[in-house]
Order: C-alpha cells, then structure tokens, then sequence
C-alpha cells in the first residue's frame, strides 16, 4: 500500500515597480567643507531628512571605496541614510556600498519604430495626462510636507514653521510662508516662489537654497518673490 503526499502549489512571486521621489546630494570637495555646510544647512531644518531616500550622487568628486565608506557613514551619524549611489567609477564601487542607480537603456531600433523592413511602427498607445498644478485649499500645518514632482503649487492659505512644499514648478503661497519651500525639485531653474508674507525659515530653487539667516531683514514679513540669477538665489519684496 503506498501513500501519497499532496504538493500545494506554490503562489507565484510578486514583484511590483513604484515611483518615488528622492533627494539627491551631491557633494564637493573638500569633503570637510562640504560636510560643514550641509551641517549647518540641517540645523536650519533638523528633520528635513528624516525618512527621505536619499541618493548619492559622486559625479563631483574622486574618492576610493574606503573614502565613500567614510562618507556614508558620516552622513549617517547626521540622520541621512544613503538609499543608493549614483555617478561613482566602477572601480571605487565595492558591494560592501548601497547600490548603484542603472540608468534607463537606450531604446533599440524595434522599440524606437525603426524596424529592420522599414515599416513603420504601430502607433503607442495615448497615456493619460498627469496634472500639472496642485491646488492646496487648507493651511498646512507643522509636520506636514507636500511633495508634487509635475508642476506647480498654490497654497491657499499659510505654510506653518516646520512644514515644507516641494514642487517641480513653482510655489504660490496666498498666506504667510513660515516653513520652507522648494521649487524646481526635478531640476528647473526657471521656476518662482512667491509669498504674501515672507517668514520662511529655507527657500530653494533647483537645489540653490537661502536660509532665514541669510536674507534680508527687509524683505521679512512682506510680500516677496524667489528665483534663481546665475545660480544665486535672489529675493525682492512685491510691494
């Protein structure tokens, strides 16, 4: 009499692909000065990257795999946690390091609509189109941050200390500005801030960034607007 052993079959593995934003630092030599001012960078905004990916971008320097070592553990000591690395030469990346970003393969002739007949493609299918502003109707409060990659940001009301809009276009606030604002994430540095009343503790466009500190007396709590001349940040009062 033989026995028989009932296999389940097993559930197939899911795999699933998601789009996020990261934050990309990208650091300069000398390290230690670099290190400095992003130290006092976070102490204008201490939990401003708390919980965020970040990505490390070495394009800018020459360091071996020790060295990045060192770096990404003295990010690390500051409360920066590296998700992956980007722009480093293949012999300075080890796998003891977090892994390198692959950039999107180049489409082959099939894909770009030049089969090897001459025939022309089939036509892709329409995507929907994503929104390009956000509307924000509601103060928004300390603690909150709102991140919209596709365009611009209009705050109805104030943005509170502690709070923080992040827009790949530019930022409205109808209210007063008392957290931070960041316009043109994606790398645009043609975009605006405007504010009715200025009290912001950081601006930023296309990653060049004031802090409270470093602007103006006079253009504190008063209308004003942000953009970016010849990578420097300016900030003129509106009235």
């Amino acid at each position: 009499m033989t026995s028989a052993i009932a296999i389940r079959p097993q559930g197939a593995m899911r795999l699933h692909g998601r789009s996020l934003m990261a934050f990309v630092l990208t650091p300069t030599a000398p390290i230690v000065d670099w290190l400095t001012e992003l130290k006092r960078w976070s102490a204008t905004s201490p939990a401003f990257f708390a919980g965020r990916p970040i990505i490390l971008d070495l394009a800018a320097v020459d360091l071996t795999e020790s060295q990045i070592e060192e770096l990404i553990a003295a990010l690390r000591e500051r409360g920066i946690r590296v998700m992956a690395l980007e722009g480093g030469k293949a012999d300075q990346l080890g796998p003891s390091l977090p892994p390198v970003l692959k950039r999107e393969r180049a489409a082959s002739e099939s894909e770009r609509g030049l089969s090897s007949d001459k025939r022309p493609a089939a036509p892709r299918p329409t995507r929907r189109q994503e929104p390009s502003s956000l509307l924000i109707e509601s103060p928004i409060r300390s603690g909150q941050s709102i991140v919209f990659p596709n365009g611009d940001v209009t705050v109805l009301g104030s943005v509170a200390s502690g709070a923080e809009v992040v827009a790949g276009g530019s930022i409205h606030v109808y209210g007063t500005l008392r957290g931070r604002a960041m316009a043109g994430s994606m790398g645009n540095a043609r975009v605006r801030i405007f504010c009715s009343k200025n009290e912001a503790e950081l601006v930023s466009i296309d990653g060049y960034y004031r802090t409270a500190e470093e602007m103006d007396a006079s253009l504190r709590s008063r209308p004003a607007q942000c953009w970016l001349e010849n990578r420097v940040l300016a900030i003129a009062a509106l009235d």
